[in-house]
């Protein structure tokens, strides 16, 4: 079991123990990230309710209360009242207030574009939700790499701890070697050395591993100062798993889902725009009641209310647009094209990320297979020359020498450990298994 080597002991909440589908699925549940494209998918799903309105009726209610402050004034002819011929008699028509009170009714019988809309709904959802996928699946893959960096860098640590026990055993003997006489204060200064430069590593990848717990914490979305503790080990037969016949189709990737619900939205367009050629039908119906006053007596009862319906059919024929809908046609197409080539080139670029990655991965393993043979020799011959030089046969200069030799084949054993995780990783994403 790996753990942070140092906490926030003062300000600790919980302690958290996951293995590495844990974690991702703690990253799913609570990232940011993963966050922020749920919302576009909320966002999208009042997208379909505001197009799914569109198909239904329309009501809306209206009031307008006029108050003729200066009543308009026309001239009459005079003979009309006994006058001259040619003469004219202002005369002020109409009342000083005025109320009418109604509402009206549109509702769509077809409509090209609305039904185009209605029938793309589903794959506007589906887009966002593939959309959400594809950000929990990097996610995922950042994840995988971030805790088997951190299970990589516990086992190094405890390798750390074994070379200082060795160089702290080795530093006895070689004062007790000085003391009697067999040895140079030169000998133990080195050892020393050596040892000093030890310790000094060990807590730096103290350091390096506190930090890749906060990092893995921030990228799942967990508090900094709850504790994490994994549970997952990282074996050979994890790393060796054999994955490389595995077969793989290009509909697994979810970035090439996301592409095939693109190029039907575009579809969807040319569509749109083809039927916007079709003449639109719909029908309304309104009914008002209206009320005029010399005086503001609207609420009293008593006073007369005239009313006014109607009802009747739309029908609105497209003749010519300038050639617009000839243009947004050739646009959708064009679209379209351009979502089956991206296609086509998702289909090569995930066909080299296969192989690559298979390469990749089957190099690493042969990696990690010379590496650990190098390390275990290495130790053999540490051993080996330190028992010679606890024996007066060997050197100071032979110790050193082995010492190096040793932490190198560590780091080099280390560093193909991990560049087989990661090769494993990135073989998954690209056969679209990773979850």
């Amino acid at each position: 079991m790996s753990r942070p080597l140092s906490t926030f002991s003062q300000e600790e909440k919980k302690i958290q123990q996951l293995s590495i589908q844990e974690a991702v699925a703690f990253a799913k549940q609570n990232s940011y990230q993963v966050k922020k494209v749920l919302e576009d998918i909320r966002i999208q799903q009042q997208v379909n309710r505001e197009v799914t309105a569109s198909a239904l009726p329309q009501v809306s209610s209206s009031f307008n209360l006029t108050d003729n402050i200066k009543l308009p004034v026309s001239l009459v002819p005079g003979e009309f009242f006994g006058g001259a011929p040619g003469s004219f008699i202002p005369v002020q028509f109409g009342v000083q207030y005025s109320a009418t009170l109604g509402a009206e009714l549109n509702q769509i019988l077809f409509d090209g574009q609305v039904f185009v809309g209605l029938q793309a709904r589903n794959a506007a959802m589906e887009f966002s939700r593939k959309n959400a996928e594809l950000t929990e699946e990097g996610i995922a893959v950042n994840v995988h790499k971030v805790y088997y960096q951190l299970l990589i860098g516990s086992r190094q640590l405890e390798l750390y701890h074994d070379n200082i026990e060795r160089f702290e055993k080795l530093l006895h003997d070689t004062r007790e070697i000085y003391k009697n006489g067999f040895a140079e204060q030169l000998d133990v200064d080195k050892v020393s050395v050596t040892l000093t430069n030890l310790r000094t590593d060990s807590l730096k990848l103290k350091t390096q591993i506190n930090n890749g717990y906060l990092g893995l914490k921030m990228l799942i979305g967990m508090p900094l100062t709850d504790s994490l503790i994994l549970t997952d080990k990282l074996s050979d037969d994890l790393i060796k798993e054999n994955l490389l016949d595995t077969a793989y189709a290009y509909t697994d990737r979810r970035d090439f889902q996301l592409l095939e619900i693109g190029k039907e939205l575009n579809d969807y367009n040319v569509k749109r725009y083809r039927l916007m050629a079709l003449p639109t039908v719909s029908v309304f119906g309104n009914y008002f009641t209206n009320a005029q006053r010399n005086e503001f007596d609207f609420l009293k009862s008593g006073g007369r209310w005239f009313q006014q319906s109607t009802i009747g059919l739309r029908l609105n024929v497209p003749i010519f647009d300038g050639f617009r809908r000839r243009a947004l046609m050739e646009q959708a197409k064009s679209a379209v094209r351009k979502s089956e080539f991206d296609m086509e080139l998702l289909k090569l670029s995930i066909d080299n990320d296969v192989a690559s990655s298979r390469n990749r991965f089957r190099d690493a393993v042969l990696a990690v297979d010379a590496q650990r043979k190098n390390m275990e020799l290495a130790e053999r011959v540490f051993d080996q020359t330190k028992k010679k030089y606890e024996q007066g046969l060997g050197s100071n200069t032979e110790i050193n020498t082995a010492q190096t030799e040793l932490r190198t084949a560590q780091t080099n054993m280390f560093s193909a450990l991990y560049d087989a995780a990661v090769a494993r990783v990135d073989f998954l994403k690209a056969i679209g298994k990773i979850y």
